[in-house]
């Protein structure tokens, strides 16, 4: 299993939580991040490598 790193931001978009993951691939990271979504965006990454940032829905 790989370590990931999930990043709440907040709305002045500094992190504001940051989550570990242990997923077995890419997409499996982001699957997990995806669901961490809510009313913030999400940053995935894998040691300094950034993935994606998945972002919240606007109002």
């Amino acid at each position: 299993m790989a370590e990931y790193r999930a990043y709440i931001i907040g709305e002045d978009g500094h992190f504001i939580r940051a989550l570990d993951l242990f997923c077995p691939d890419d997409d499996t990271a982001k699957e997990c991040a995806k669901q961490l979504i809510d009313g913030h965006d999400v940053e995935l990454w894998q040691l300094s490598r950034k993935i994606e940032t998945f972002r919240r829905k606007p109002k």
